[in-house]
């Protein structure tokens, strides 16, 4: 059973910082590509940021280039992303994937993606 799991999450103010990390169980972690995307309340889930499976290519949205960094461990099975200056309309519930491969499809598609967490709430108040 393949279980993705977020943390990290938490209310915090505008220019603050705030890592999330995910542990994803039940895959072989160094074979997936992983992302993060986020779902703000009454709007889609949209992409954040991507990493490859080998770590040589990042990918992000244009919203947060520049202020997050995604990474990812290989060795110790865990995808992190390192939020910077933070601003009110990063609030969202953000959520861990994992894609098997981009083959037929796009990094920032929902449905290029496996395996989905449950999400943590990121808040950042004005």
């Amino acid at each position: 059973q393949v279980q993705l799991v977020e943390s990290g999450g938490g209310l915090v103010q505008a220019g603050d910082s705030l890592r999330l990390s995910c542990a994803p169980s039940g895959l072989t972690f160094n074979t997936y590509n992983m992302a993060w995307f986020r779902q703000a309340p009454g709007k889609e889930r949209e992409f954040v940021a991507a990493i490859a499976w080998s770590a040589l290519y990042t990918y992000y949205a244009d919203s947060v280039k520049g202020r997050f960094t995604i990474s990812r461990d290989n060795a110790e099975n865990t995808a992190s992303l390192q939020m910077n200056s933070l601003k009110p309309e990063d609030t969202a519930v953000y959520f861990c994937a994992a894609a098997r491969s981009y083959t037929g499809t796009h990094y920032a598609q929902l449905d290029a993606y496996n395996f989905w967490g449950q999400g943590t709430r990121v808040t950042v108040s004005s």
